[in-house]
């Protein structure tokens, strides 16, 4: 009988279209900005990328799995509530998160104002202590749909560990 190890890797990634027109929805937060995300729920790209990361750290399929953009109940649906959701699963698996490393790849807005309020979005839903989540923004220098401003990125990196029985 194989033993699974005590910790575990997730890495989720998600991209969505820009449009014009605000607010956006970023890493839980609302901000004000000329541009949102186009998708089927609220389309936070950082929130769907975390989601991504643990399901995928505990073995438990993918956003696209437990919220499919084919329900109905999913339109315009919260990325929180969806990130909390998946975040109940994992620890009923028997997981923990023990820290996640995000970058949001976006020209426009620029992370860096919001990365406080983001970080405490983060750990407030997945009642996470301080030290446990890093946001950090890079631009794409004027390469490719987030270059041109046309998308935004994200990716996530999750570490999970057993719970205590």
């Amino acid at each position: 009988m194989t033993t699974i190890p005590p910790l575990r890797i997730g890495l989720g990634h998600d991209t969505h279209r820009t449009g014009e027109g605000g607010p956006m929805v970023l890493g839980g937060v609302k901000i004000d900005c000329e541009l949102h995300l186009i998708g089927h729920s609220d389309a936070d790209v950082l929130l769907h990328a975390i989601t991504d990361a643990i399901l995928g750290a505990a073995c438990l399929g993918d956003i696209g799995t437990l919220f499919p953009n084919t329900a109905a109940e999913n339109q315009n649906r919260c990325s929180r509530e969806m990130l909390r959701l998946a975040y109940h699963s994992v620890r009923e698996a028997g997981w923990k998160i023990t820290n996640l490393d995000c970058v949001i790849f976006a020209t426009q807005p620029k992370i860096s104002p919001y990365r406080d309020a983001m970080v405490q979005c983060i750990c407030q839903e997945l009642a996470l202590e301080d030290g446990q989540v890093h946001v950090k923004g890079k631009t794409g220098e004027n390469v490719g749909p987030v270059g041109r401003g046309e998308a935004i990125m994200a990716e996530c990196v999750a570490l999970l560990h057993q719970a205590e029985s």
